[in-house]
């Protein structure tokens, strides 16, 4: 059904559109089913990693939905929620738009973080950054742990709401982030602000101060973007199919 898809720049975002247009187009009609992860894998010559990503975005757009031990299966067309993935990664810009949307966002998670946390959503979100320390130690980016640790303090406001716009907002970013930590992982002095930021949120949090913890949020939020203004183009430019072989993956 598919070419292969090469070539630079953000590969999980071709792969999207060209799903997106099968979709859109009725070519993949309501009720029909993708084809399978590996038979993607083995037509459009990517990784599993570009494909989960890809599929990820269409379920955030609202085109498919997986169902257990059966596939992924694309819905009714209908009123399109908000879908900010075809922009969102496109350009250094766009992404520091959405970090803005972050900044605000969390910031306010946090503030409602600080007076509704239970010792064991504290004790969550220290294993979140103990995880990232581990992933980074391993050669790993830390992206997922990072993303994980954002979202253990949405979670711990109780606002559904709230915890649905966060994960939202951060697959959207999950790029721009990618990029925004190889950058920092070249400087052993950003590695090193990274982690005061984090654990400044944690202080923040653990101590009740609301204040304290959305000022904590937004300051590393515009820290991370002024980072990400500085990241070499090359890193703008790199595929997303990262060197790490993720197709034994469970």
């Amino acid at each position: 059904m598919f070419s292969k898809v090469s070539g630079p720049v953000r590969l999980a975002d071709r792969v999207a559109a060209i799903l997106s247009e099968e979709i859109e187009s009725g070519r993949l009609a309501e009720g029909d089913k993708l084809p399978t992860e590996v038979e993607l894998v083995k037509q459009l010559g990517v990784s599993r990693t570009v494909i989960r990503e890809a599929v990820s975005r269409l379920r955030n757009a609202g085109l498919v939905e997986p169902r257990q031990g059966r596939g992924v299966f694309v819905l009714p067309r209908r009123t399109r929620p908000l879908d900010l993935e075809a922009e969102a990664s496109d350009t250094k810009g766009k992404v520091l738009q959405i970090v803005e949307v972050r900044r605000a966002m969390e910031g306010e998670a946090a503030s409602l973080a600080a007076t509704r946390a239970t010792p064991d959503d504290v004790a969550r979100m220290r294993q979140c950054l103990a995880a990232i320390d581990e992933a980074v130690a391993a050669g790993g980016d830390g992206v997922d742990e990072d993303l994980a640790f954002h979202q253990s303090i949405a979670e711990s406001t109780g606002n559904a709401v709230m915890v649905s716009t966060v994960r939202y907002l951060g697959e959207v970013l999950r790029s721009g982030i990618r990029v925004t930590r190889a950058n920092e992982a070249r400087r052993n002095d950003f590695i090193e602000a990274v982690r005061v930021e984090h654990h400044a949120i944690l202080a923040a949090i653990e101590s009740g101060d609301a204040q304290a913890a959305g000022t904590a949020v937004r300051r590393h939020m515009k820290h991370a973007a002024s980072r990400l203004q500085d990241a070499d183009e090359g890193f703008w430019t790199e595929t997303d199919d990262l060197q790490v072989d993720l197709d034994t993956a469970p």
